[in-house]
């Protein structure tokens, strides 16, 4: 894959991060919805678990067919996990909407994070490729 491992790893956390996007638009919208139960993304810790809770790990290594090199697991995706085992409202519903709106401040940050990585990513192999 262009750019290597970490590339992969970075396009995976931004796909997470748009999915988690999605996901805490759709609980705030639902906020006062009688038994709306919230969702949320599971990404980082499923990464975190495949790597061995260390980030200078290497994903294990997998051969597709005897004759061919090893090649790296792919990342984890990230997973849509519904929590219905709370309620916070007297209507059945769990969203406490001062907490979503942290949430969807704290993955913006994210997901701009990813976004300039990815770009100094592109940036650095542009540089490696023409020289300037």
């Amino acid at each position: 894959m262009l750019g290597g491992a970490s590339f992969e790893r970075l396009a995976g956390a931004l796909h997470a991060a748009s999915l988690r996007q999605q996901v805490l638009a759709n609980n705030i919208a639902n906020a006062d919805v009688p038994n709306f139960k919230r969702s949320e993304v599971v990404f980082e810790e499923l990464l975190a678990e495949k790597l061995g809770a260390r980030p200078d790990k290497k994903l294990p290594l997998r051969t597709f067919l005897p004759g061919h090199m090893p090649g790296r697991a792919p990342a984890p995706q990230p997973r849509v996990v519904t929590d219905r085992s709370t309620t916070l409202n007297h209507n059945g519903n769990n969203v406490d909407i001062d907490r979503e709106m942290a949430l969807l401040a704290a993955n913006q940050l994210r997901y701009n994070l990813y976004v300039q990585q990815i770009d100094h990513e592109i940036r650095m192999l542009r540089l490696g490729i023409t020289g300037r």
